[in-house]
């Protein structure tokens, strides 16, 4: 069977956890890492934090499933959609490394996909990817991720972006 990307749900702050004990069972894993600067009171920081609260994703076989779940208490199950444990694109898993390579303190927002302006980005980490726009705002541009309902904000210039006509559009998550 083919191996599918599966997002799994964590007890809280057991993310980094979680990712490092998959590893060390040598299951494929990722656990998105946003660099946040932090202030405290004596000193500023640049900390990994996990962009997902509460998720890790991992690459396994269905067959694979059980194993995973009862690895640790720590996986408390798989995300499901519609009755079956919810499959992640390898494109969407690839975004998520390629966006978090080129931005710091990325926001997330929960929201539902909606239908806006076709767009096809022309310069930057996301060059010539295509997609929907859910918003620009003052030079945000924001990347829908369908299948798990979240939006990453960064910044880029508004002439980076070029609208495309219908039909152009091709099976992409990029807005």
């Amino acid at each position: 069977m083919k191996k599918q990307w599966y997002a799994i749900y964590t007890r809280s702050r057991c993310e980094k956890k979680v990712a490092s004990l998959l590893h060390k069972h040598k299951i494929e894993s990722y656990c998105p890492l946003n660099k946040v600067l932090r202030q405290w009171s004596d000193r500023k920081k640049i900390v990994d934090e996990p962009l997902f609260s509460g998720y890790v994703f991992v690459k396994i076989n269905i067959d694979e499933q059980f194993v995973v779940k009862h690895l640790t208490s720590d996986i408390v199950n798989f995300v499901y959609w519609l009755g079956k444990p919810a499959t992640i694109k390898d494109q969407e898993i690839t975004d998520i490394k390629l966006f978090l390579n080129n931005h710091m303190n990325v926001k997330l927002e929960k929201q539902t996909v909606r239908v806006d302006d076709k767009v096809k980005i022309l310069s930057g980490p996301l060059m010539e990817r295509e997609g929907q726009i859910r918003s620009i705002h003052n030079n945000k541009v924001k990347l829908t991720l369908p299948s798990l309902g979240y939006t990453m904000v960064a910044e880029t210039a508004i002439d980076n972006i070029q609208q495309v006509t219908p039909g152009y559009l091709t099976n992409r998550m990029v807005s």
